[in-house]
């Protein structure tokens, strides 16, 4: 597989003069791919049924002649204003029952079935006149689902949309009743007609409604995105894409990449690591203008296994953005580092965002690789030598990883729900297992729950998965396996099953209650460690490998099945890593290691140079060896 460079382009931001010596810039700064149209609605149809195509003929045609190939997106994610006049009630409903209002993006709502064709619409005329065009080599549906807190809506049409899905799911309204325990304060139902949304109830609603609630609004992002991805399939053959973001969990990503051909996603690691991230001011300190030395990695690994073995990252942060709490500069070199570590997880390509900075509106404080002035940014210079790394490289295949880790985005939406604690969050509790497994130098597949084939993996990991339904504990029978805490313990309904869980198979286990734990506290462990956030009473007959310090069992075997009755710290992970798995290396602070079939690449998230195993690994930079 070839690996490629791409930047974002907006020529509707620019006077025309400039198109043909951007594109031009392009390919001397070694880019192959430029994305565009995602936002230019009201320019392509400043007014309904009234196309203006001349501009972006135009655009397409200059960026063809120059060698470029083109992503071209639908720009549902921006519907003009004159769309409000068609559809009044289109926009999306905050958790308040406030409307989301126009003057930004993303203010529709996606249960909306007018506002969908409406989309339909303008998908249609866009796959109608440019599909067959030679310089359109990809499409992109949308922008960034879920962003801005978008996915759930309150709105009239989302609760009449919810009673429709829960009369196809329940059918008759008593199973409903049932599922869910309406018996329990007088909620019982005489119709699905009388079900309302979950919000604005006086203390916390029904756990099976606000999960119900959770899965029909992935659902309606799945069936948004297929309405275009049906019209462009008849029109086109060229592939599909979206690009997700960084830990936005609520609609099932691999869902919607059933429809698609390649999963994408935007990175920006100096933006996640102050916005997105639990972490001491310490670590966000030493890493402040370098990104977390995992979480790029973790969604390389995960939008990896949502595309199917196809992903791209469509953005990458070139310099400081606009929108995170704090905006520091990357140091030197880390434009080229995310790029190359994002190729060393399988990417088939990056694209900075964006090629030039823009002077107006909401972005302006977001860099590019050249400044509002056309002059070049420091990134630029950084692009062009990713561009030389990668001539240099050749062809790069990625192979199955040492471990892999499960991830289930219905497990989020129902520990979102029924956290128990305040800081219990499921992806926090698997990127600390993902982590640890970086930490000791480990490639990780992550995989979905309906994942059934583990050969080849040393040990997979499955902490906190909902319930284990439809054979994935069978799957992995005879597999080294880590699970826990809180896996299979309750119902697809969050209610609590009986026998009590986790009903691993052949174990002898029942968590009889569970404990959630403030930040100040923890629980130690006898042979050194602790549990933290989360910590879990276990009957068991197995053997136990660790017990708490008043003798609870901590970690459990059944052959090759562990349990962990609580959520290991830091130190408790590695020590858990370093027992199951001897290759496990113990890399310094900072330091990564990813390897693809033909290299191995070490990756310097620190501000200093590091010196491992006869290696000099420069500070923010990435050095890598043929295997």
């Amino acid at each position: 597989m070839t690996q490629t460079l791409g930047t974002c382009y907006y020529p509707e931001h620019w006077d025309e003069s400039l198109w043909a010596e951007d594109a031009q810039r392009m390919i001397e700064a070694g880019l192959t791919w430029v994305r565009i149209g995602e936002f230019a609605w009201s320019r392509i149809e400043p007014e309904p049924g009234q196309y203006r195509w001349d501009w972006l003929d135009r655009a397409i045609e200059i960026l063809h002649e120059a060698g470029l190939k083109i992503i071209l997106g639908t720009p549902t994610a921006t519907p003009p204003r004159w769309m409000l006049e068609r559809h009044p009630d289109m926009l999306a409903v905050d958790e308040m029952g406030r409307p989301r209002k126009f003057g930004s993006r993303r203010h529709y709502c996606f249960s909306h079935l007018g506002y969908r064709e409406s989309c339909a619409e303008i998908t249609r005329a866009l796959a109608e006149r440019y599909a067959k065009h030679p310089g359109i080599a990809a499409w992109q549906t949308d922008n960034e689902y879920g962003c801005h807190d978008t996915t759930l809506s309150y709105s009239e049409p989302a609760k009449h949309g919810f009673q429709t899905w829960l009369e196809a799911k329940y059918t008759r309204i008593d199973a409903l009743n049932e599922a869910w325990g309406t018996v329990f304060w007088s909620m019982e139902y005489a119709s699905f007609s009388e079900i309302d949304l979950p919000n604005l109830t006086v203390t916390e609603a029904n756990p099976a409604h606000w999960l119900d609630f959770k899965r029909f609004s992935s659902d309606q992002v799945v069936a948004f995105n297929r309405v275009q991805t049906e019209i462009l399939r008849a029109h086109t053959d060229a592939p599909l894409l979206h690009n997700y973001m960084g830990r936005v969990l609520e609609f099932d990503h691999f869902e919607v990449g059933e429809d698609l051909d390649i999963a994408t996603w935007d990175s920006y690691p100096i933006g996640f690591l102050s916005d997105r991230l639990e972490a001491s001011e310490a670590h966000k300190a030493q890493f402040l203008r370098q990104g977390d030395p995992d979480f790029q990695a973790f969604h390389h690994d995960l939008y990896r296994a949502v595309g199917k073995g196809r992903w791209w990252v469509i953005e990458q942060q070139p310099g400081p953005v606009n929108w995170a709490p704090y905006n520091p500069a990357p140091l030197p070199g880390m434009a080229r580092l995310w790029a190359l570590e994002a190729f060393a997880h399988g990417a088939e390509t990056v694209c900075y965002f964006r090629w030039r900075q823009a002077p107006i509106a909401q972005e302006q404080m977001h860099a590019g690789l050249l400044r509002p002035d056309s002059a070049p940014a420091p990134a630029l210079a950084e692009a062009k030598q990713v561009a030389e790394d990668l001539e240099a490289l050749g062809p790069m295949e990625t192979g199955q990883g040492d471990v892999a880790l499960v991830f289930d985005y219905p497990s989020a939406w129902a520990w979102s729900t029924q956290p128990q604690g305040a800081d219990f969050d499921y992806f926090r509790l698997v990127f600390s297992a993902y982590r640890a497994l970086r930490r000791a130098g480990l490639n990780i597949d992550i995989v979905p729950s309906t994942a059934r084939d583990f050969d080849g993996y040393k040990a997979v990991f499955v902490p906190g998965v909902l319930n284990l339904a439809d054979g994935l504990a069978e799957a992995l029978e005879g597999v080294t396996t880590v699970y826990g805490p809180r896996t299979n313990s309750k119902t697809e309904a969050l209610s609590i099953p009986l026998p009590m869980g986790p009903n691993l198979l052949g174990c002898d286990a029942t968590v009889v209650y569970a404990e959630s734990l403030p930040p100040s506290a923890a629980r130690a462990l006898q042979e050194g460690g602790a549990f933290r956030h989360w910590v879990e009473r276990v009957e068991t007959s197995e053997e136990v490998l660790w017990r708490m310090t008043d003798d609870a069992p901590g970690l459990l075997r059944k052959a090759n099945c562990y349990y962990l009755a609580g959520w290991p710290e830091e130190s408790t992970w590695d020590r858990l890593v370093h027992m199951l798995l001897p290759e496990a290396m113990a890399l310094p602070e900072g330091l990564r290691v990813r390897r693809t079939a033909s290299h191995a690449f070490w990756i310097n998230y620190g501000a200093e140079p590091v010196e491992h195993n006869g290696l000099h690994i420069p500070a923010a930079g990435v050095l890598w060896q043929s295997l």
